[in-house]
């Protein structure tokens, strides 16, 4: 069987936070694809400012370096699980992966997930153990860890015969060998091992054409892009081609485009053949899994599996006091539209009507998924306010369930009894438990997901913000009843409209913990703080010092209060109950509660307690 020994198809695959994309970046430097004067930046590979000031990848990256001759594809995937729906998709796109895992803290999580996708694929695997040079490092162990998971994960004979790269893509450099001594400045043995092992793609350009589209992508100027492999045949600019929709139907259109990769560029090229990854447009309603043929030869490759959502919220139109104050975009029909844009390249996401005028529901992978979404609108100018974040419960055989997730939890010895309580609080079951020399436990545990609303701030409290936790979803299983996790307590809600003042504040600060300081603009049923108890209570933060004549005796004490805490999105959205909002807007995340009257309110707390 012929093969295109000219280029090589992978994807770098591993947790959060392990390194591939600084990887990538050295690959990209040390090969002989970029000009001798080009200037690259760290993480090149994460483009947008999320991405950089997060340090995570969200979106999948597609680069090409060349090698003594030979074009190395490389897929950068997103190593967190609410991604998944990517990772999946690039697998079907590769012949091989690169599993990055790094020296010191050994697989994760994550690492379990996206190697499950790898080995579900057949795909052919390198193990490059990162972050040599950490303090702590233990090479040798991490081998074994990950040989384990490859068992566990059955992989079969050739795959566990994986070769193995030692690195520190910090430094750039590489070796052969575990011995921190032997590395040196190069990535020749990560380019070397790859043209060894994996596999070169089949040439079958001769035969019909199939290309299916894994990932999309939009431009503007030419609509959707689809972006995939050519698994066979050839596909030329000009070329009048069909595309074989979901629903079973065929679509005829001309190709207008094709787009090569290239270190960091796409670049227009006027054919691709079997094995090349690319992009394509002229296609203006293709989707994820659709399989472009001849007119002639309709034969369709199998459609792509999509993980389907497992949280939803609803994201509706600002209705607070202060809408329209800060952000440029606040009628429903733009969030609509900017919602429905979204859908244009994010496959894992869902948009839903309601029966209420500007509001929508919308699902995503999980709370990360949705959270970046909001974070992006709000840069770009809208206002809008989300409601608690809910999971999604599927019949399954005609019975009710959830979605549940593997939990990693890493955290010094003193912390375990109270991390192990508040899990068991949540319905979390321990799986596995480990402690080593060092003071640290490992504890690994199966949770409902929707326990796990909330807690990550709830755990570092817990930890003083020593512990480290992941968690990736695993299953459905039927759902937990006669069981509702939730905030425990009460919030501190404002009573009327204004501005904040020192002198109030210090009246309320002892009810529990401030979310806001003095000089603040409040409307009556803001939250502006968490109440040590589990009530919600009517508070005044806008009242001022009765000024009189009369000097009090004693020395005047300078008014202060406790510094408040500042919420970020993801603690505001997590924060949240049933009978609340986060209102987010490009400069200011607030918390409010759904009826801001405070008469209202109480009658309505008051019917839902006897109904």
């Amino acid at each position: 069987m012929k093969k295109r020994e000219d280029i090589r198809n992978i994807a770098i695959i591993a947790h959060v936070d392990h390194g591939k994309t600084t990887l990538v970046n050295e690959m990209l430097k040390q090969s002989d694809t970029l000009d001798g004067h080009a200037e690259i930046s760290d993480r090149a590979m994460d483009t947008n400012d999320i991405e950089k000031e997060r340090g995570i990848t969200i979106l999948s990256k597609n680069t090409a370096v060349k090698y003594n001759g030979k074009q190395i594809n490389i897929l950068d995937t997103p190593g967190h699980a609410d991604f998944g729906g990517e990772v999946e998709r690039i697998m079907k796109m590769v012949d091989g992966v690169l599993l990055v895992v790094d020296a010191f803290e050994g697989t994760m999580p994550q690492t379990r997930f996206v190697l499950k996708k790898a080995l579900d694929q057949h795909l052919t695997p390198i193990v490059v153990i990162n972050k040599i040079d950490r303090p702590g490092a233990r090479p040798e162990e991490v081998v074994d860890e990950v040989l384990e998971l490859f068992i566990e994960l059955g992989a079969d004979e050739d795959q566990l015969e994986f070769p193995v790269v030692y690195a520190s893509a910090i430094n750039g450099t590489s070796s052969l060998k575990a011995d921190i001594d032997s590395q040196e400045h190069t990535m020749v043995p990560i380019f070397d091992t790859i043209l060894e092992t994996i596999p070169a793609p089949i040439d079958n350009s001769d035969e019909p054409l199939q290309f299916q589209v894994a990932m999309l992508d939009y431009n503007d100027y030419v609509g959707r892009i689809g972006i995939g492999r050519v698994s066979r045949g050839t596909i030329k600019i000009g070329d009048q081609v069909s595309v074989l929709k979901l629903d079973g139907s065929a679509k005829n259109f001309r190709v207008t485009k094709i787009f090569g990769f290239i270190g960091l560029d796409r670049v227009e090229i006027q054919e691709a053949k079997a094995g090349d990854l690319i992009a394509v447009s002229g296609m203006e309603d293709i989707y994820v899994g659709e399989t472009v043929t001849p007119v002639d030869h309709q034969e369709a490759l199998p459609i792509l599996r999509i993980d389907e959502p497992t949280l939803q919220m609803t994201f509706a139109a600002n209705d607070s006091p202060f809408v329209g104050r800060e952000g440029e975009f606040v009628t429903g029909r733009k969030i609509e539209e900017r919602l429905r844009h979204q859908l244009h390249t994010d496959v894992s996401l869902r948009v839903e009507d309601t029966d209420k005028a500007g509001a929508w529901v919308v699902s995503g992978r999980g709370e990360l998924h949705l959270s970046i979404l909001v974070e992006e609108m709000r840069r770009e100018g809208f206002e809008l306010q989300l409601s608690r974040p809910e999971v999604i419960y599927r019949e399954i055989d005609g019975v009710t369930c959830e979605p549940f997730e593997m939990v990693q939890i890493d955290t010094p010895d003193q912390y375990t009894g109270s991390v192990i309580d508040s899990m068991a609080q949540r319905k979390g079951e321990m799986q596995n438990m480990e402690s080593d020399a060092n003071n640290q436990t490992r504890m690994t545990f199966l949770a409902p997901s929707r326990g796990l609303i909330g807690y990550s701030t709830e755990f570092l409290t817990m930890t003083g913000g020593y512990g480290i936790m992941n968690h990736t979803f695993e299953k459905y299983m039927p759902v937990i009843k006669n069981w509702e996790p939730g905030r425990r307590n009460g919030a501190l809600v404002s009573i009327n409209a204004g501005s904040s003042t020192t002198y109030s504040l210090q009246s309320v600060e002892d009810r529990g913990q401030l979310f806001i300081g003095a000089g603040v603009d409040v409307y009556e049923g803001m939250i502006v703080g968490q109440n040590s108890r589990d009530t919600d209570i009517a508070v005044n933060v806008t009242k001022g010092k009765n000024l009189t004549n009369t000097r009090a005796s004693g020395k005047d004490h300078s008014a202060a209060i406790k510094t408040p805490k500042e919420m970020s999105l993801e603690e505001s959205i997590e924060f949240l109950n049933d009978d609340e909002y986060c209102e987010v807007t490009p400069t200011s995340v607030r918390l409010r509660k759904k009826i801001l009257d405070t008469g209202l309110r109480t009658k309505a707390d008051k019917k839902r307690k006897r109904g």
